[in-house]
């Protein structure tokens, strides 16, 4: 269900902003339609548009703010987005982040935290997509700051205007309009918003980016310049990505949880799309949000010349004869313990007759227990890395290593489904 573009035409300078909201999601509409409101003007103005969108076409939306509890005023401003959502009539949910005593870069955990938190209450409420208020001035702004740490091609490529995570699709509505122009939005509808002080405050990279743009703007880089440079740049990502599953098709093999990859790949496969295959073979078998930082400047057999193992990302890596075994590192999962009918480590599910008392754990060690565990054709590192039901400190079974009974255990998105996500 889409708007009527005749009464879109109607709506003068707001036609452009509610255009963008009609299309976000194609065709593939989800039943219920979230949307990420923080209180900061380009996700207010955000959630106005859907407001009007779905009084429209009649299809249902709701709000949700996390309060990453990282400034004082974020209760407060969680709470504003509560009371702005009750005057306009929508279902609106607050999620505080439980932030962990960790050390490192604060701020990606809260957003890591953020998506992970907004996609349980998606999943939780019949929410199949989120709609996000990132604008063409955070993708100049993400530009600059990556581009000061030495990114590739990848990190300077644009934003995607949608993906999916977690199992939900987000989108990015608005990711062809500027700053100024929400904000003359929500002047013209009289609709308050709140500007976050950490805008303002120097220390930050992306303020003093922020702060940077106009004055490149005498050499003609501005918002608008950067936005086409990055929107080339996902375009030839977009084609490497296409090699890369072409070369995955015709070399790599999924055993389980593992992959293999050949000790040499033919001289017709370019070395970047050698280096994309490794890294994503990392990120999928390590379970990692994103692709390892540290990216080999070869090929694995660079890597490996004098030794035949080594560890990367979560992995372990083992060299063979004529090709790289890529398994998880038991030391990476070993005290990783869910309930039997939770997702073990990003990317196993487990079906046999669940129970409370029962735990899913890396079988670990307890690999010698399993009867002739040789004949699945696995290395012991691969199985030791495994999932495993436990009732306490008693091994029930070892469905991996080949050792069931009634549970079997399942890899619920393969590296194909990955790399075409990806």
């Amino acid at each position: 269900m889409q708007l009527d573009q005749a009464w879109v035409m109607q709506q003068g300078e707001d036609a452009m902003l509610l255009h963008g909201v009609d299309r976000a999601f194609g065709t593939d509409l989800p039943a219920r339609i979230g949307i990420a409101v923080s209180g900061g003007g380009d996700s207010v103005a955000l959630l106005h548009l859907f407001v009007r969108w779905s009084a429209q076409t009649g299809h249902p939306i709701a709000a949700v703010t996390v309060d990453h509890g990282l400034r004082s005023e974020s209760r407060a401003e969680a709470e504003g987005v509560a009371h702005l959502c009750r005057s306009l009539g929508v279902p609106h949910d607050i999620l505080t982040w439980q932030r962990p005593d960790i050390a490192g870069n604060l701020a990606a955990a809260g957003r890591n935290a953020r998506y992970d938190l907004m996609a349980q209450w998606a999943q939780q409420n019949g929410i199949g997509g989120i709609a996000l208020g990132h604008t063409i001035d955070d993708t100049a702004e993400n530009f600059l700051i990556r581009l000061g740490r030495s990114a590739g091609l990848d990190g300077l490529a644009e934003m995607q205007a949608r993906f999916v995570r977690h199992g939900i699709t987000w989108v990015r509505p608005l990711w062809q309009q500027s700053r100024e122009a929400l904000r003359a939005y929500l002047r013209r509808h009289d609709v308050p918003w709140v500007e976050d002080p950490s805008n303002d405050d120097p220390k930050y990279m992306r303020t003093r980016a922020r702060t940077l743009l106009p004055q490149l703007a005498e050499l003609g880089i501005d918002a608008q310049a950067i936005h086409h440079s990055a929107y080339a740049l996902r375009q030839a990502q977009s084609a490497l990505a296409h090699y890369t599953r072409q070369a995955a098709a015709q070399h790599v093999v999924q055993q389980g949880g593992d992959l293999l990859l050949p000790a040499q790949l033919p001289t017709d496969v370019p070395p970047e799309i050698e280096r994309r295959l490794t890294v994503a073979a990392l990120q999928w078998v390590g379970s990692n949000p994103y692709p390892p930082r540290k990216i080999f400047a070869g090929s694995l057999g660079h890597e490996l010349m004098d030794q035949p193992r080594t560890t990367q990302s979560g992995c372990l890596i083992m060299k063979r004869k004529d090709h790289f075994h890529i398994t998880r590192e038991y030391n990476a999962v070993k005290d990783l313990v869910t309930a039997t009918d939770v997702a073990w480590d990003q990317r196993w599910r487990l079906i046999g007759p669940h129970a409370p008392e029962l735990t899913i754990r890396a079988l670990g060690k307890a690999v010698a227990e399993v009867p002739d565990w040789r004949a699945c054709g696995m290395p012991r590192q691969s199985l030791m890395a495994s999932p495993a039901i436990w009732r306490g400190d008693t091994l029930i079974a070892a469905p991996v290593a080949g050792w069931g009974g009634e549970w079997t255990a399942q890899i619920f998105a393969d590296f194909t489904s990955f790399l075409l996500s990806h």
